[in-house]
């Protein structure tokens, strides 16, 4: 296409990503991942900071290149959708990560890029391949490539005037998009989410060490934990948003407009007695389409009781 062509193509696909949802859209040039984002990664590894996430370590070579995951690529069409909730549960209730209030976050965000990559099909007469965090991306390091915002000290995604309270996905395509400039704004000196953290897991660079992560252990870990994560627990039984709820990037973010991630009944109502009581066939229909299932109910149980006053 010409190269006016293709900035009309790229106005009207950010058209469209926007009327179905998303906060922000940018493109980057499908290449292979930064030698020095590939190094920071596997140093990670390497210091067992992936804790129980087995699966981190897997496929290797397709997070290192996009190209690997559709032949011909192009372009990395990066995207976020705030999910921020108007709600928010009572003080006394089991504490629930914001990202769980709604529907399944793969599931909304699986349909919405699917409908776009339809769009870029349409317009472009090209191939694309719609990712969730379940394929094997490099999400943050593509969302700071197009320009949607920085990866900060708590290793969130901020983006500008939308905060960290957002989930990620792309679209990858054979179509050549114009690429956007990558931002370059930092957290610069703050640290404040470093001195949240409840269980000191941030490392102050960007990366965590999810063996002390509450978020991660308290989702990802099956089993016994360590006996250390009742004293910062703190009624939490589905992960963590501290190291968000302080970062002075969302003090002031609107809530999301996504209906999908408003809280469901289940949350709203969940309490103590009613996961003490929970059978494993109300579970699976109160949390069949919500992020909360991954964490089973014998984890949602463990962690209640974790969570608990300590006589």
């Amino acid at each position: 296409m010409p190269s006016h062509n293709c900035d009309i193509v790229a106005r009207q696909i950010k058209a469209r990503a926007a009327e179905l949802g998303f906060d922000a859209c940018g493109f980057a040039d499908a290449a292979p991942v930064a030698e020095s984002a590939v190094a920071q990664r596997d140093r990670w590894l390497q210091l067992g900071h992936h804790g129980c996430m087995a699966w981190a370590d897997n496929h290797r070579q397709l997070r290192n290149d996009p190209t690997l995951l559709l032949p011909g690529a192009r372009t990395v069409v990066s995207l976020a959708m705030n999910y921020r909730p108007v709600w928010s549960q009572p003080p006394d209730a089991p504490r629930v990560a914001y990202y769980a209030y709604g529907r399944d976050y793969h599931e909304v965000l699986r349909e919405r890029l699917t409908a776009l990559a339809q769009v870029i099909e349409q317009l472009t007469g090209c191939v694309t391949r719609p990712c969730v965090d379940s394929a094997p991306v490099s999400e943050r390091y593509w969302a700071r490539r197009a320009g949607l915002g920085f990866i900060g000290t708590n290793g969130c995604l901020i983006v500008p005037g939308k905060g960290s309270f957002c989930f990620l996905g792309e679209v990858i395509t054979t179509a050549w998009l114009p690429p956007d400039q990558p931002c370059e704004l930092t957290c610069g000196d703050c640290g404040r989410c470093v001195s949240a953290c409840p269980a000191q897991a941030l490392c102050g660079d960007g990366t965590l060490d999810a063996s002390r992560c509450l978020s991660c252990l308290l989702i990802e870990c099956h089993g016994d934990l360590p006996q250390w994560v009742s004293q910062v627990a703190d009624g939490r039984v589905v992960g963590c948003d501290e190291c968000q709820l302080c970062c002075p990037h969302n003090a002031h973010v609107v809530a999301t407009s996504v209906a999908d991630f408003a809280p469901t009944q289940a949350v709203r109502e969940l309490s103590a007695q009613t996961i003490m009581q929970m059978t494993r066939g109300e579970f699976r229909r109160l949390f069949a389409h919500s992020a909360i299932a991954r964490v089973r109910l014998a984890g949602l149980k463990r962690n209640l009781a974790l969570s608990q006053p300590q006589d």
